[in-house]
Order: structure tokens, then sequence, then C-alpha cells
């Protein structure tokens, strides 16, 4: 099973050398997707000045971090930044059986097509 590290590493290094820190892990291959992080790290080296690359930036994202970070920016208190994490969570839960229901529905509707051609257009 693929478990990939999500790591901070100098740009010069080459891509599988060297690196400075395992900040997270991402395992694809889970339902849903696993991935962990380290935020504490991941906000010193961004605020470090470290980029990351639009992967990573897109396995943050769906973790809440930057979200988070925006927040905090925009000068909110910790009981704000709580109440709309929460929220943030619900919409991503929603939106996660959205997907799920409308996947399920697809693949119903496939098979049905593919029966209905096996048999002639009889089901």
């Amino acid at each position: 099973m693929p478990v990939y590290q999500i790591v901070v590493a100098d740009a010069r290094s080459p891509r599988d050398g060297k690196f400075l820190e395992v900040v997270g892990t991402y395992q694809p291959t889970a339902k849903p997707h696993a991935i962990t992080i380290k935020k504490d790290r991941i906000v010193y080296w961004m605020q470090t000045g470290a980029q990351p690359t639009a992967t990573v930036n897109s396995l943050i994202r769906t973790t809440g971090l930057l979200y988070e970070l925006r927040l905090k920016s925009m000068g909110r208190s910790e009981e704000e930044i709580s109440a709309e994490m929460e929220k943030w969570q619900q919409h991503q839960n929603v939106r996660r059986q959205k997907r799920l229901a409308l996947k399920s529905h697809r693949r119903t509707a496939k098979k049905e097509a593919e029966v209905k051609a096996a048999t002639g257009g009889e089901a």
C-alpha cells in the first residue's frame, strides 16, 4: 500500500534527495484518503518562507489548515476560529456525502445500461 511522506526540502536538493523534516503523511488508498500533518511545523515552515508544491498545497487545503491560517490573519478570536472550523468541517462532510451518493448513482446507472445492452434492450 502506498504511503507518501510530506517533507520540507531545499529547492536545490534533488527530488528524492535530502530533506529537512517530515511534516506529514498521505495514504491515497485509504477510504477516505488519510492525511496526517504536523500543523505547527507546517505553519512554522510556511512562515519561514517555504512554498508548498501544488500537490502539498491541495493536501493542506483538504485538512482546513489554510482556512484556519486565513482566519487567524484576519484577527479572529480562538472561539470564532473554532466555530468557523466546525462549520467548515460539517460543510466538508456534506460535500463528501453528496459526492459518494453521486458516484453510487452513476455506478448503478452504468450497470443498468450494461444489463440493458447485454439483453438487447429488454430490462
